[in-house]
């Protein structure tokens, strides 16, 4: 028995869903544990191009059985229409080939209009959520007032449930607050024995999955910087993208776990507003990308984009408006999510996209008044004032996508790999050069 797990090592969208499609035929089980269909993944297979969201990756292998954990936030419209979409691109028997912990979470209609709600109230000090409900979803699961799927096949409960809860947002919001209760009510009712065959207890299953020594294979969402205890509060998302995330998620035994993957970028994006030190916001941005394609999967923004590794309020926020950022390869922040998730390899994506730049920076540490930072801090007025030291290596100039091995790149992008790993202190295994399945160097 196997038990990888694939996690974001810095604000997401750093390639996820390539890497779990590699790995998907070496496992029996692939499984979602936290986040919901407010994160996305786009993989290139075969020559088809496929968007997942609510669902894990893994359904484009057709030995491989899927499984959406009880810590994940669960959008039944978006469970369907993505089933349906895979269908119609041609992957097989998708329908039977997914299972949903009855522990999940049900991201509602109303969850999504007081996500909009909140959003404007907010003004210009608003999140940037992507709007799909999440955040209030997760709210109403820590208050204890949420609805789980279990509960949906109890009728009366259900409704008593929901009509509390509609009840509860309009005297907070008021007339603000459209949504129509008896529309969702029916929705359900059509929902309900279509959603039967997807439902399991997922703690049971989990286990029953561990004893019988099957290899799963784990797809986080998000990424640690967004993760809701460890990431830029608060501009993260509402649930735990960490490694304890997925254990709490899936019900995994920790001791089971074989290998814990960080992915990361050979530069560093991010979606919607934060602090984000190392952005570029002027050509070197912009050519980030337009080279790196850089825009989400789920919402269509521009990511923000700089070097792995100056940020400003003032550009952030004209950035931000834009919808335009950018920066290198932050390392201040890998090294800190390594310190969370303890990262057992690495898998470096998107090397391709630094192919034609003259020189590559990278951000080795965080100054105030001074004095190095000795990790990445929790107060934002901090990380406002702290100037970034970057260490600067040559660009190789030399295209890298059809490489087949380490060390048929380019000396300087090996180099470039090399410094990555001595300084996190975790080994590079995978190297990705472009967006095709096959654009990916295994290491030994």
């Amino acid at each position: 028995m196997t038990i990888t797990i694939i996690l974001g090592s810095q604000w997401g969208d750093e390639g996820k869903g390539k890497l779990t499609d590699i790995l998907a035929p070496e496992a029996q089980i692939c499984a979602r544990a936290a986040g919901g269909h407010n994160a996305g993944h786009s993989i290139i297979a075969n020559g088809v191009s496929y968007s997942f969201h609510l669902l894990p990756s893994g359904l484009i292998n057709p030995k491989c059985m899927n499984f959406i954990g009880s810590g994940v936030v669960f959008h039944v419209p978006s469970f369907f229409k993505e089933l349906q979409e895979l269908e119609e691109k041609g992957l097989p028997s998708v329908h039977d080939r997914i299972l949903v912990s009855d522990r999940v979470h049900i991201d509602l209609q109303m969850h999504v209009a007081v996500d909009g709600i909140e959003e404007r109230e907010l003004g210009e000090k608003k999140l940037g959520t992507t709007m799909k409900g999440t955040g209030p979803c997760l709210t109403t699961k820590a208050a204890r007032s949420g609805i789980r799927l279990a509960e949906v096949f109890n009728v009366e409960l259900f409704e008593s449930k929901l009509r509390r809860l509609a009840d509860g947002y309009r005297k907070r919001y008021g007339d603000l607050f459209e949504y129509d209760v008896e529309e969702e009510l029916a929705r359900f009712n059509g929902y309900r024995p279509k959603l039967a065959k997807y439902a399991v207890d997922g703690v049971s299953f989990i286990r029953s999955a561990q004893e019988s020594n099957t290899n799963i294979l784990v797809e986080g969402a998000n990424a640690l910087m967004l993760d809701i205890n460890y990431g830029t509060f608060p501009f993260v998302t509402s649930s735990n993208t960490t490694l304890g995330g997925i254990i709490d998620g899936l019900a995994l035994n920790p001791k089971n776990i074989t290998e814990t993957i960080g992915v990361v970028k050979a530069y560093t994006t991010r979606v919607g507003q934060g602090a984000f030190k190392t952005e570029d916001t002027g050509e070197i941005g912009t050519k980030l990308q337009e080279i790196g394609r850089e825009w989400g999967t789920t919402t269509g923004r521009r990511r923000r984009c700089g070097w792995l590794g100056n940020y400003d309020d003032h550009a952030a926020m004209i950035c931000w408006l834009m919808s335009l950022t950018w920066t290198g390869i932050d390392l201040v922040v890998v090294k800190y999510s390594a310190s969370i998730n303890y990262y057992s390899a690495l898998n470096l994506t998107k090397l391709d996209v630094l192919d034609t730049f003259d020189t590559i920076k990278i951000a080795v540490a965080y100054k105030v008044d001074g004095e190095e930072l000795d990790s990445y801090p929790a107060d934002l007025d901090i990380l406002d004032r702290a100037e970034v030291v970057y260490h600067e290596m040559p660009g190789w100039q030399k295209p890298t996508t059809h490489a087949k091995s380490f060390y048929d790149l380019p000396k300087q992008a090996r180099e470039y790999v090399e410094y990555i790993e001595n300084f996190v202190g975790v080994k590079i295994k995978w190297i990705g050069t472009g967006p095709d399945r096959e654009a990916m160097i295994k290491r030994a």
